[in-house]
């Protein structure tokens, strides 16, 4: 279900009792801004949604970490 910013400020009670029915999208100015969605929802099914994002041939997982915290550090400088 889709509804606006105002729509939703104005009718909060109805869409708390809704949630239970189905995720809601909130959109303010025709953009999505916000999800509302139960806490009961199943979290194997949403794990199960997140397979497949990262490819396989991706490499060591460890070894991307250390690339990206690499990205971060700072080196000291010596006079």
């Amino acid at each position: 279900m889709m509804i606006t910013a105002t729509e939703f400020k104005n009718n909060i009670g109805k869409y708390l009792t809704l949630v239970g029915q189905g995720d809601i999208f909130i959109t303010k100015n025709g953009k999505h801004i916000a999800k509302l969605s139960s806490t009961a929802q199943d979290k194997v099914e949403i794990a199960k949604s997140l397979f497949g994002i990262i490819p396989d041939d991706a490499g060591d997982l460890e070894k991307i970490r250390g690339e990206r915290l690499a990205r971060y550090e700072t080196t000291a400088i010596v006079d």
